[in-house]
């Protein structure tokens, strides 16, 4: 396969990140509202101590 040769998706994403440059800061701004979050290190080992075990066979009736 050629160094030179893009797909056509290749050259899609490169001519679009060329006609709009703020996309990149836009996807991060994006990922920083749902996912980049600060953990409760508290809160988390709250979770982990107030979790229950799942019975090997969860239709059973006891």
């Amino acid at each position: 396969m050629s160094d030179q040769y893009k797909s056509e998706i290749t050259q899609f994403l490169e001519s679009y990140k060329q006609s709009h440059p703020d996309v990149e800061k836009r996807q991060r701004e994006g990922r920083a509202l749902l996912w980049d979050k600060h953990q409760d290190a508290e809160l988390a080992d709250g979770f982990k101590q107030a979790h229950v075990p799942q019975a090997p066979y969860v239709y059973q009736n006891d």
